[in-house]
C-alpha cells in the first residue's frame, strides 16, 4: 500500500468511527442495496418497516433489472439528483427509452421521515399524491420546507450511507446542461460543446444489487462491503470476487488489481504497487467491523 493510501486508511480508523456514530443511526434491520454507478457505488438503507409499499415497489424494479443502464437525468444544485426514469442501453444509437412503469403506488409520506439531506424519496406527478412509479431522487440538502408540505408530501423510503453520499455529492458537482425537454438539467461528465451528448457523458447506473441480510453476512463481508463503498477509487469494480485461500477470506478487484482480506482477527490490503505484492495489515477485524457497523453495514 503506498503511503498516501495508508495515511487515508489510518485516518479513517482514527476519526471515522466517531464521526459516523454521531451522524448516522444504525439501521441493523434495513435492507441494503448498492447502486453501482459510473461515478462510484451508492449504498441505500431501505426503510422496510416504515414504507413497505414503496420499498416493495423499488425492489420490484431492482430485482427485475429495470434500473440497469438507467441514468441520472436531473440534477439541481443544493436540491436533488434524480433518476429511475430513463435508460440509455449500450446498443442504442440514440437516447433514450423510458423505464416501463409497474403502476402507481400509494403515497406513504410521514412527517417522521422528512426530506433531509441524505434521504431518498419518490418522485411524483404534480397534484397527484399517489402517482409515484419508478423515479426517485437523492435529497442534497434540507428540503423539508418544500417537499414535506406539497402534493401530500414526498415519501422518503431510504437513507444513503455516509460513503455513498460522497458519491452523490460527486454527481451533484458535475456540470449541468440543457439537453431539451425532460433533460433540461442533465448532469454530464467529459462533454464539451458543440459535441453531441453520448452515453459516455451521462452518469449511468450499471445495476442495483441487494446485499444479503446482516445475519447472513460474515464479519469479513460486512467489512469488505464498507471498504468498497469508502474507497471506490482503490477498490474497483464496486464489488470484488470473493474467495478463500491459505486461511484468508478475500475479495479481488480486477479494475484496480487489488485485494482486501482478513485472517486471524486482522484486515489486510494488497495492490500491484506494493513491493513484491506485499500484503499490508491495515487494522483489526474488531475495529473495522465497528466502523462498518456504525455506517449500517
Amino acid at each position: 500500500m503506498n503511503d498516501f493510501i495508508l495515511r487515508r486508511v489510518k485516518r479513517a480508523m482514527l476519526t471515522g468511527l466517531a464521526a459516523l456514530l454521531v451522524t448516522l443511526p444504525l439501521l441493523s434491520q434495513a435492507t441494503m442495496v448498492r447502486v453501482h454507478t459510473t461515478q462510484g457505488p451508492i449504498d441505500l438503507q431501505l426503510l422496510d418497516i416504515e414504507t413497505p409499499i414503496t420499498v416493495a415497489n423499488f425492489l420490484a424494479y431492482v430485482n427485475a433489472g429495470d434500473f440497469g443502464n438507467v441514468f441520472f437525468h436531473r440534477s439541481v444544485k443544493n436540491f436533488v439528483v434524480q433518476g429511475g426514469g430513463f435508460r440509455w442501453d449500450s446498443a442504442a444509437a440514440t437516447c433514450c427509452t423510458s423505464v416501463t412503469s409497474r403502476g402507481t403506488i400509494q403515497n406513504e409520506y410521514s412527517d417522521l421521515r422528512s426530506n433531509l439531506r441524505g434521504t431518498v424519496a419518490m418522485a411524483k406527478v404534480g397534484g397527484n399524491p399517489n402517482s409515484a412509479t419508478s423515479q426517485w431522487f437523492f435529497n442534497l440538502g434540507n428540503n423539508s420546507a418544500n417537499l414535506d408540505t406539497q402534493n401530500g408530501g414526498f415519501t422518503v423510503f431510504a437513507r444513503v450511507t455516509t460513503p455513498g453520499m460522497a458519491v452523490v455529492d460527486k454527481i451533484a458537482a458535475l456540470p449541468i446542461v440543457n439537453a431539451g425537454g425532460t433533460y433540461s438539467e442533465l448532469p454530464v461528465t467529459g462533454w464539451s460543446s458543440p459535441n453531441p451528448i453520448s452515453r459516455s457523458n451521462v452518469v449511468l447506473i450499471r445495476e442495483v444489487t441487494v446485499f444479503p441480510s446482516l445475519p447472513l453476512q460474515s464479519e469479513s463481508d460486512r467489512i469488505f462491503n464498507y471498504l468498497e463503498a469508502a474507497y471506490p477509487d482503490i477498490l474497483s469494480p464496486s464489488i470484488g470476487d470473493a474467495g478463500i485461500v491459505d486461511g484468508y477470506a478475500y475479495r479481488y478487484y480486477s479494475g484496480s488489481d487489488s485485494y482486501v482480506g482478513s485472517k486471524d482477527g486482522k484486515v489486510y490490503y494488497r495492490s500491484p504497487t506494493q513491493t513484491n505484492n506485499q500484503i499490508t495489515e491495515i487494522g483489526s477485524v474488531a475495529d473495522w467491523l465497528a466502523l462498518a457497523q456504525s455506517a449500517g453495514y
